[in-house]
C-alpha cells in the first residue's frame, strides 16, 4: 500500500526507499560498462532508480522468484540511456527525474527465467496469412508492459562484448514508440531534441537522422547478406539488426552503450547522431 501512495504521488513529494549502498555497489561491480560512469553519472543513475523502482511493478513468471538485486540490475540498465537526455517533447531537462517519462506508457516489467516461444501470424503480398513461432528474449509492447528473460539478462556483462544487451534493446524501443499512434509499428526515428545537431527544425532534424541511419541500415543488411550468401565475414552485431529499422535502432543502441569502443569502430557515421540524441545535456 505504501509503494502504491508513493507512485501515485508527484515525484517532487515522494520518499521513495533508498537503494541500499551495498547493493548498489555490487550492481554497478557486476556491470563494467556501468562502474565505467564517473562519480557524477553514478548518482544521477542512482536517483534514476530509485524512482524507477517506485514507479514500475515487476513480476516474476513461471516460477522466477525476483530478488531486489534481479530489479536492481533491470532498473541500472533501464536508466542508462536516459542519463544525459532531453524531454520527451524535444526540450531540456533540469530535473533528471523528468526524464522517466520517456518510460511513462506502461507499468509492469514481466520477467521470464528463460526465452519465452511466441506464436506469430503474418500476411504476405498475396494475401496468404502465414504462423510461425519466434523466440523471444524480450518485448516491448506500445502503451504496454515490458518483458524481458533474466537468463539475458543475468548474463549482461559478458554479453557486452559482443555489443548485447536485452534490458537497453527494449526500453530503447519504448523510446522509440513515443508518439506512434496505436497500432502502428516504431520506425527506429525517435522524437529528437530542439536543435538536434545544429539543424534549424524538426524536418531538417528527421530528415538527418534518417538519411544517416539508413546508410548505415543499407550497409549492415548488405553486410549480411554477403556473410550468408559468399561466406564473408559476419558483421559484429546479431543478425537480427537486418530485420528492419526499428531492429537496427535498438540493436545499435545496446552496443553504444555497453561497448562504445567497438561501436565507434564498427559504426562511426553513428557515433555523432547518437551523441546527438541520448547526451544533449553533456554537451549543453
Amino acid at each position: 500500500m505504501i509503494d502504491l501512495l508513493q507512485r501515485l504521488l508527484p515525484r517532487s513529494l515522494r520518499q521513495p526507499t533508498p537503494v541500499p549502498d551495498a547493493l548498489w555497489h555490487a550492481t554497478l561491480a557486476a556491470h563494467p560498462f556501468l562502474s565505467a560512469l564517473d562519480g557524477t553519472e553514478q548518482e544521477r543513475l542512482r536517483l534514476l532508480c530509485t524512482h524507477f523502482l517506485t514507479e514500475k511493478e515487476f513480476h516474476g513468471a513461471n516460477g522466477l522468484v525476483l530478488t531486489d538485486a534481479m530489479a536492481l540490475a533491470i532498473a541500472a540498465q533501464a536508466c542508462l540511456p536516459l542519463l544525459h537526455m532531453h524531454g520527451t517533447s524535444g526540450e531540456a531537462v533540469r530535473d533528471p527525474l523528468k526524464l522517466l517519462d520517456w518510460y511513462g506508457d506502461f507499468v509492469g516489467i514481466v520477467v521470464q527465467p528463460g526465452a519465452v516461444v511466441a506464436r506469430r501470424k503474418t500476411t504476405d503480398g498475396a494475401g496468404v496469412v502465414h504462423h510461425f513461432d519466434e523466440v523471444l528474449a524480450g518485448e516491448a509492447m506500445d502503451r504496454g508492459p515490458l518483458m524481458l528473460s533474466w537468463e539475458e539478462v543475468a548474463h549482461a556483462s559478458v554479453a557486452a562484448e559482443s555489443g548485447s544487451n536485452v534490458v537497453i534493446h527494449e526500453f530503447v524501443h519504448k523510446m522509440d514508440m513515443r508518439g506512434i499512434s496505436l497500432g502502428e509499428h516504431p520506425d527506429g526515428a525517435p522524437p529528437l531534441p530542439k536543435g538536434f545537431l545544429g539543424t534549424r527544425g524538426a524536418s531538417e532534424a528527421r530528415q538527418l537522422w534518417r538519411d544517416t541511419m539508413q546508410s548505415a541500415f543499407d550497409a549492415f543488411r548488405e553486410a549480411v547478406a554477403m556473410a550468408e550468401r559468399f561466406g564473408a565475414e559476419r558483421p559484429w552485431l546479431d543478425d537480427y539488426a537486418a530485420k528492419d529499422p526499428a531492429e537496427f535502432f535498438a540493436v545499435t543502441c545496446e552496443a553504444y552503450f555497453v561497448n562504445r569502443e567497438r561501436f565507434t569502430q564498427e559504426f562511426p557515421a553513428l557515433v555523432a547522431l547518437y551523441d546527438g540524441f541520448f547526451r544533449t545535456a553533456s554537451r549543453a
